[in-house]
């Protein structure tokens, strides 16, 4: 793999970064952990939540990632906690206002509401477009996590001109997508899944996305139950483990409850947490 934790945003540009938790479950560890029984333990209750990611910046409004509609939340049986149009409205944020959408994979709780931002352009991995609009898609073990009318809405976005798809080698994938904004392709969980690091006032933010569902992923080297490259996802860990030796980088786990505990809350709504330094080190 390519990318190291020597790297560097080349412009200037910072953002105010906030992960919103818009949905939860409850699940098992046997239901999170691929090959639970090789660790041990008995099984035990687990909760996952779902979140999408807001970069406010100067001159632009970023999404990463949008959530799952409720139409294919409610059929999983996952719990709304407020839509994702409306948590940014809470925020303060109107749909049209977000010119860029980066799309860190095909999943349905990461892409079920693009048919609401319309005015934004949405960035994407190449392989992992190709994958999702392709025939093994359709095989069971993938497609159990995506939703066909997300992957139309998707193939639409493409249609209208508004869909940058970035390629590159694999294991060998960066790009700066905007001022202050570096994507880098891990694969993994996905053929294609991208983090985002992102400058913010005071350090760097690493938004794993699913590259790592749980901090406890990374830690102890347990794999999530869904991965399409088991090697490229502990070289995934590896990158992340890198980049969080650094203090100055805030890594942001893509389903654990720790981030609600683990950075400050945004003023006036239980919804959002701001990403900087976490509330340990305060």
């Amino acid at each position: 793999m390519a990318q190291t934790a020597d790297r560097s945003i080349s412009d200037s540009a910072s953002y105010e970064v906030m992960a919103v938790r818009y949905g939860t479950r409850s699940a098992a560890r046997s239901d999170i952990f691929l090959h639970y029984h090789l660790y041990g333990e008995p099984d035990a209750p687990a909760q996952m939540d779902y979140f999408f990611w807001v970069l406010r910046g100067p001159e632009s409004m970023i999404l990463v990632d949008c959530g799952f509609s409720a139409e294919s939340g409610a059929r999983r049986g996952r719990t709304m906690l407020c839509p994702p149009v409306e948590a940014l409205r809470r925020l303060g944020i109107e749909p049209p206002e977000v010119s860029l959408l980066i799309a860190t994979h095909g999943h349905y709780d990461h892409i079920g509401n693009l048919d609401a931002f319309g005015a934004a352009e949405v960035i994407m991995s190449g392989r992992e477009y190709d994958f999702w609009t392709g025939p093994l898609a359709t095989r069971a073990v993938f497609a159990t996590s995506a939703e066909t009318g997300d992957i139309d809405a998707l193939r639409r976005v493409d249609a209208a001109g508004r869909l940058r798809l970035l390629r590159g080698p694999i294991g060998g994938l960066t790009a700066v997508v905007a001022p202050g904004v570096e994507v880098v392709e891990v694969g993994g969980h996905t053929p294609g899944q991208l983090i985002v690091i992102v400058r913010t006032t005071d350090g760097t933010a690493v938004l794993a996305s699913d590259a790592l569902h749980y901090y406890e992923e990374m830690l102890l080297d347990r794999p999530f139950t869904h991965v399409t490259d088991l090697p490229a996802m502990f070289t995934g860990y590896e990158l992340l483990r890198s980049l969080s030796r650094d203090g100055s980088h805030y890594l942001v786990a893509g389903h654990d409850p720790e981030v609600m505990q683990r950075f400050p809350p945004v003023e006036g709504t239980a919804l959002a947490v701001r990403i900087g330094p976490d509330l340990a080190s305060q």
